[in-house]
């Protein structure tokens, strides 16, 4: 862990910009832009464990939904869509790939004709159980400079921030940083990860 007297760049650009114009408002400096850069690096990190455990993060995010299902792992297509917080167009994409590959199988629901139903095979099964395992594990590892109260304090203050801003800006969506694929916002505990976009020339 770094000292604590050592420059910190987030600090210096907050004082940067009170030198310079004075009265700006910066307190969110010291909260935005950590959260940037950390939202950069973990999704880095978190595209490298899943690239090594042969897994895109997609599929992974599918197979992750059903798993927290419960026995038997199934879920309506229209589930899907909801828990993954994805378009019914990306849930389509993502089970049709699954099934390829052998993780899950579908089937339409008995009298419903229009209900598809999603089931998590048996190597789906062994695979996101064993790459959650990779990604909570390399994760907690990230996490570790902290103590267990101050991790548990951070994540109260977090789920605070972000309920507030969710309500302030009238959206729910859990999303990645900068990500726009699949046309819609994702979620997931182990959620897709996408491109970080760099915070405003402001906070930089």
């Amino acid at each position: 862990m770094a000292s604590a007297d050592a420059p910190y760049p987030v600090q210096e650009i907050a004082d940067a910009w009170v030198r310079e114009r004075p009265g700006t408002p910066v307190s969110s400096i010291g909260i935005v832009t950590p959260v940037w850069q950390l939202a950069k690096l973990l999704g880095d990190d978190r595209r490298r464990v899943l690239a090594r455990a042969g897994v895109d993060t997609a599929t992974l995010d599918l197979l992750s939904v059903l798993r927290r299902a419960g026995d038997p792992y199934t879920l309506s297509t229209r589930e899907l869509a909801a828990r993954s917080m994805v378009t019914a167009g990306a849930v389509s994409q993502r089970v049709a790939r699954a099934e390829r590959e052998g993780l899950v199988t579908r089937r339409a629901g008995e009298g419903r004709p229009r209900t598809v139903w999603v089931e998590l095979t048996p190597a789906g099964h062994t695979l996101v159980e064993e790459t959650v395992d990779q990604v909570l594990h390399r994760e907690a590892e990230l996490v570790g400079g902290l103590t267990a109260d101050q991790q548990e304090q951070l994540a109260g203050l977090l789920k605070l921030l972000l309920q507030d801003v969710q309500t302030r800006l009238g959206d729910d969506r859990i999303t990645q940083v900068g990500d726009l694929a699949d046309g819609a916002g994702k979620a997931g505990g182990t959620g897709e990860p996408g491109e970080a976009a760099a915070p405003g020339n402001a906070g930089k």
